[in-house]
């Protein structure tokens, strides 16, 4: 999650000249992870995704911005990860939900 902040961040402070670039991929990269995930998942399975490799979005940046090389950083993808885990069935104000007792 860290990692992910680090990408929000980076998306929020870049210059106002790349912030349309920055914020088409993020969005697109959000909505591959809807439809990857789907609406009910956990920040475990966020992260697996995540661990599995995040080659494809740079490749969806690349198609989606291919005058704007700066929106390909791996740090947009990490801003579309922070993005998506908020609305992880097992996150609550920015803190993971730990299972009760069944």
């Amino acid at each position: 999650m860290q990692q992910w902040r680090v990408g929000e961040r980076h998306v929020a402070d870049a210059a106002p000249q790349e912030q349309p670039a920055l914020v088409r991929v993020e969005d697109a990269i959000v909505a591959e992870l809807r439809r990857r995930l789907g609406g009910m998942f956990t920040l475990d399975e966020l992260t697996a995704l995540y661990e599995s490799g995040t080659g494809w979005c740079l490749d969806l940046a690349a198609r989606l911005a291919p005058g704007a090389p700066w929106s390909w950083d791996a740090r947009v993808a990490d801003a579309a990860f922070a993005r998506y885990a908020r609305s992880a069935v097992d996150l609550a104000g920015g803190r993971r939900l730990e299972a009760g007792p069944t």
